[in-house]
């Protein structure tokens, strides 16, 4: 069964995942703030959280982006 996102349109695919990303940044950010307030320590735990917490959001988005570049099964140049 041939998978339907596989038809859109380079501006399609770039559209849906700047969608997925606004929704993954805004649950992101949510999270992280619900996380934040309980921390319990100095200023040291608080910067490795928000040093961690400020990096790690694009980890997720990576295979998004690797996808709505793969336009029409472009091979990736070694």
């Amino acid at each position: 069964m041939p998978n339907p996102f596989d038809r859109l349109s380079l501006p399609q695919r770039r559209a849906l995942t700047c969608l997925g990303i606004l929704v993954w940044l805004g649950f992101y950010v949510c999270v992280a703030a619900a996380l934040a307030g309980f921390l319990h320590g100095g200023q040291i735990t608080a910067l490795i959280f928000y040093a961690l917490a400020g990096t790690l959001w694009g980890v997720p988005i990576i295979p998004l982006i690797s996808w709505s570049e793969n336009y029409k099964g472009k091979k990736k140049s070694k």
